[in-house]
């Protein structure tokens, strides 16, 4: 999903960090707006996942019971 946002146009936003982590960033020459941009992304797409896990979580419940009653549906075609 980060990609998906990369060509997005750009909207300034304000951030808090401490003077000192700020300023250590700009010695390294470290792109304080590109490195919060990946981090929120990353953020972002471990959250829609966290998201996605609760809204199936019955349905990967059930899929798991019926594996472990019956087996896997086509387990005879296994080469493995």
């Amino acid at each position: 999903m980060a990609n998906t946002h990369a060509q997005s146009p750009k909207k300034a936003a304000n951030l808090s960090l401490t003077k000192a982590l700020l300023a250590e960033a700009k010695e390294l020459r470290i792109n304080v707006s590109q490195v919060a941009e990946a981090g929120l992304a990353k953020t972002v797409a471990e959250k829609h996942a966290e998201l996605w896990l609760k809204e199936n979580w019955e349905a990967i419940e059930s899929s798991n019971a019926y594996v472990e009653d019956h087996g896997l549906p086509l387990e005879k075609y296994r080469m493995f």
